[in-house]
């Protein structure tokens, strides 16, 4: 059973974002406020999950979160300041989206950036410790899936329903075969190993 809570007698919002490894798409982060007492015993790391169990716990979570929201960084925004202040960023677009204002942070992992004089603790593999970052994990999660799901209609070479914008074989194949679409991070190596893109026009 994942930890209800890390700060006492505190609003706490927990956070995690997903797609930070990804070759494509936008970063996506979120933010859930769970009630103190809450307890689900089937919250876990999103990556412990099957894909329909992900779905159902989305549900459940946006039912019974006393507030949530989801942030997002495209993939140009990515380009200009780097997956970790994207990932941060995201982080805090969240956490501006909240209709209930927090008290204290909790994010999986172990950077942040301080928001609005808030106390934060960063926890090393806190989707699996505390039920709220969790929460976070999943939403951020499947609203990145549901994301790259619609990109892969317009773009089926790349294979992003089934990767999601990972660095899978198939992935680098269409961008050998295809070149790169909108949604690609041009900052990253597309291709692996010793080969490059040149992106200059």
């Amino acid at each position: 059973m994942l930890k209800n809570h890390y700060y006492e007698n505190l609003v706490e919002a927990g956070c995690d974002e997903a797609g930070r490894g990804c070759l494509a798409g936008s970063v996506y982060a979120a933010a859930v406020i769970l009630p103190a007492d809450y307890e689900n015993p089937a919250l876990n790391d999103s990556k412990q999950l099957s894909r329909k169990r992900r779905y159902e716990l989305r549900e459940q979570i946006q039912q019974d979160a006393i507030a949530w929201a989801v942030g997002v960084v495209t993939a140009g925004e990515i380009d200009k300041i780097n997956i970790l202040q994207a990932s941060l960023l995201a982080m805090h677009r969240a956490l501006d989206q909240l209709e209930v204002r927090p008290e204290a942070i909790i994010v999986d992992g172990n950077r942040f950036r301080p928001y609005q004089e808030l106390p934060y603790a960063t926890i090393v593999k806190g989707d699996g410790k505390f039920q709220s970052i969790a929460a976070a994990s999943i939403l951020a999660k499947t609203y990145r899936d549901d994301y790259m799901d619609r990109l892969d209609v317009e773009y089926p070479m790349y294979d992003w329903k089934s990767n999601k914008g990972y660095p899978t074989r198939k992935h680098r194949e269409g961008i050998r075969r295809f070149g790169v679409s909108p949604y690609h991070r041009k900052s990253y190596n597309l291709l692996g190993g010793e080969l490059s893109l040149d992106f200059r026009d």
